[in-house]
């Protein structure tokens, strides 16, 4: 469950980048070879190209409600040792879930970091796949999100709808 890691030499750098469309505007995805390094939020057309990849498909299903969880191979570059912490319990998070900020803190050790953890979560390199949209304020405010509230609050409605929808099949 959650997201693959994967950890590629540098050496095999075969980058690429291509536009996804999806209900949330245009996403730019950076590849490195098969691995995902990057997703951005509305990425221009001369972002990249499009084109056929796995994860134009996982990003696809996942808009369509058919997927809940990737599989595409996905590294995360650079963050601190904090930062980093903090995108593996965002991977954690299962679909259709949400965590605050300071359970995030409070399952790292110190829950006077709440703060801290949306900062890291506005770096996550490879939002939607990494679901740092996931990630709310205490008592479930809809705060802070570097794709902007309206696209967290869309990828959310998503996730219910599809959890609940589930649910009665």
């Amino acid at each position: 469950m959650g997201v693959a890691f994967l950890v590629v030499p540098t050496r095999q750098n075969r980058r690429m980048q291509l536009v996804v469309d999806s209900p949330v505007g245009p996403l730019g995805v950076v590849l490195d070879g098969d691995t995902v390094v990057g997703v951005r939020f509305g990425a221009p057309a001369s972002f990249g190209g499009s084109g056929w990849h796995q994860v134009a498909d996982e990003l696809s299903g996942y808009f369509a409600g058919t997927r809940t969880v990737f599989s595409v191979p996905v590294e995360l570059r650079g963050g601190t040792d904090f930062e980093r912490a903090v995108w593996d319990e965002i991977a954690a998070i299962p679909y259709g879930e949400m965590r605050t900020y300071g359970a995030i803190a409070t399952a790292l050790g110190d829950p006077t970091l709440a703060r801290a953890v949306g900062a890291a979560c506005n770096r996550n390199p490879v939002p939607v796949i990494v679901p740092c949209h996931r990630v709310v304020g205490a008592g479930g405010r809809m705060v802070g999100f570097g794709g902007g509230i309206e696209r967290k609050r869309r990828l959310l409605e998503l996730e219910a709808r599809v959890a609940l929808e589930s649910t009665w099949r």
